[in-house]
């Protein structure tokens, strides 16, 4: 189903997101299922994979299991950006339900801070606030850490993000 869906020319690609995050949320398709369909896919299935994921966890962060949050844990070091924002983004999502094992995560996205795509430094914000806002053990090196972003980052848009965490938390 997930092929099909991907390879459909008559739809547009955001229209293929949304079938996958709707099938996702329906329990058509696992999320194991669809996560193995994107381990071995090209980077832009694979994108679209985690997008749809991304999508299905801002209405149930629940789907993605430890399993999941490994997965898009792991793709935060991909080459592509969009399979790192989609990542980020899904963490962001589900970060709350994984407090225990964010360690591997937050490294990845401190150094996904530095990189030149203006979108993966927005969906590392994201993630990186959502995960300052609940007030961890790792506050304790994310707060001087954000901070130095907050001072380097050029992106007034990214600043914020950063910033409006930041005040939840002070």
């Amino acid at each position: 189903m997930i092929n099909e869906i991907l390879n459909d020319k008559s739809k547009k690609p955001k229209e293929k997101t949304a079938l996958l995050s709707s099938a996702v949320l329906d329990g058509t398709i696992s999320v194991d299922t669809l996560l193995a369909f994107a381990e071995t896919a090209k980077d832009s299935p694979k994108a679209t994979c985690i997008e749809a994921l991304e999508f299905a966890t801002q209405q149930k962060p629940e789907l993605a299991d430890k399993k999941a949050f490994n997965f898009v844990t792991a793709n935060l070091s991909a080459k592509a950006p969009r399979v790192k924002w989609e990542s980020a983004k899904v963490i962001g999502n589900t970060a709350a339900l994984h407090a225990k094992h964010l360690d591997d995560a937050i490294n990845k996205l401190l150094i996904n801070t530095e990189d030149g795509g203006t979108v993966v430094r927005w969906s590392a914000a994201f993630a990186l606030g959502e995960i300052l806002k609940l007030q961890t053990k790792h506050n304790k090196e994310l707060l001087p850490a954000i901070e130095s972003i907050v001072a380097r980052e050029e992106q007034n848009s990214i600043k914020k993000i950063y910033q409006a965490a930041l005040k939840k938390v002070k």
